[in-house]
């Protein structure tokens, strides 16, 4: 045994001196390594050669199941190294700062004079959060994304169904049975990876509501039930936080900006009580047009970008009324309600 170790030595020293490759001498050991097994199997018992290379064949059999072992190792990692795509990192800044290539993104913002740097600053810094992922929150967040909100918190328990590809924009025919705001993140983030998303993939209750919309600056309610958007306006005046709301059905469309902390009403000053059912019949019952909730939930963006940055007149203390049918826009002044018990007094 010690005679082969010290061949096979000799073989790697002599190798290397003759400049030959590592692979070469390696050939040259493994050649060694079988003429030993060919003759520990061949030569008969007590035969001098046999007995100086280990007197058994099964010493020579594990070692070279283990050389085998390690070499099926180590192809196979560099097999894997080979396959292996580079992953390009998103890019990273710091909280409110620009990472490189955001200030190209927002050029076109950033020249307006209403917005400029400092409006972008404030959209960067800010966190916005979307009720529903549906028709009114598809434009709504794809908009606010691509603005460059910092962070956006979006809340839906739903998922995809092929019936909400007809308006629903973020979502795609391989995201049906999806959660709604897990497509969301994907959309999002595939048109700006610089922005944070936080999905929220349940339905907003009274026991989180308040909790949740605290820790954001501003909220979009983009859900198609009473109940829904009269705690989302509770929990908003209770914190706070301004609220834009957008509700359409068939040709027709509506938006405000609700926000008590500045002179203007909230959502039940202007609707005390919801509606009898058979007066406003949800979209499933009564249609709506595919693209008008991307021009309602476009102008609820709209408005967010005004709210956040400062810029122009949001639609505070006014209604906007939008008929796709006729194409007629009309506004209403709401004026807070004194007795309201919700932001009275």
């Amino acid at each position: 045994m010690i005679l082969v170790l010290a061949l096979a030595a000799v073989l790697w020293g002599v190798g290397g001196a003759m400049g030959a490759s590592g692979r070469v001498r390696w050939t040259m050991i493994a050649l060694l390594y079988v003429v030993v097994v060919i003759e520990q199997f061949v030569l008969p018992d007590g035969h001098p050669l046999r007995e100086a290379t280990g007197q058994s064949p099964a010493f020579w059999l594990l070692l070279g199941g283990f050389g085998l072992l390690v070499a099926l190792y180590f192809t196979g990692v560099g097999w894997l190294k080979a396959r292996a795509q580079p992953v390009e990192a998103e890019p990273v800044a710091k909280p409110g700062s620009f990472a490189e290539g955001e200030l190209e993104r927002y050029a076109r913002h950033i020249v307006l004079r209403e917005l400029g740097g400092p409006g972008q600053k404030k959209l960067k810094q800010s966190r916005v959060l979307v009720i529903g992922a549906g028709g009114l929150g598809s434009p709504a967040l794809l908009y606010l994304a691509t603005a460059g909100v910092g962070t956006i918190g979006v809340i839906d328990g739903d998922t995809v169904d092929s019936s909400n590809l007809q308006r629903q924009i973020l979502h795609r025919e391989e995201d049906i049975g999806t959660p709604k705001v897990f497509s969301a993140v994907r959309a999002m983030k595939a048109r700006n990876p610089f922005v944070e998303v936080k999905p929220y993939h349940r339905e907003l209750t009274e026991e989180i509501a308040r909790e949740l919309i605290a820790e954001y600056d501003l909220v979009l309610d983009g859900t198609d039930n009473f109940d829904t958007r009269y705690l989302v306006n509770r929990a908003a005046v209770a914190c706070g936080v301004p609220l834009v709301s957008g509700a359409l059905s068939q040709w027709e469309g509506q938006i405000s900006v609700f926000d008590p902390a500045n002179g203007a009403p909230c959502y039940q000053c202007v609707f005390p009580q919801a509606p009898a059912p058979e007066l406003a019949p949800s979209c499933a019952a009564a249609g709506v047009l595919g693209p008008l909730p991307g021009v309602l939930g476009t102008m609820m963006a709209v408005e967010a970008v005004k709210v956040l940055s400062g810029a122009g007149e949001p639609l505070r203390g006014r209604m906007l009324i939008y008929d796709a049918l006729y194409a007629e826009t009309r506004q209403f002044t709401l004026s807070p309600r004194p007795d309201c018990p919700i932001c009275a007094g």
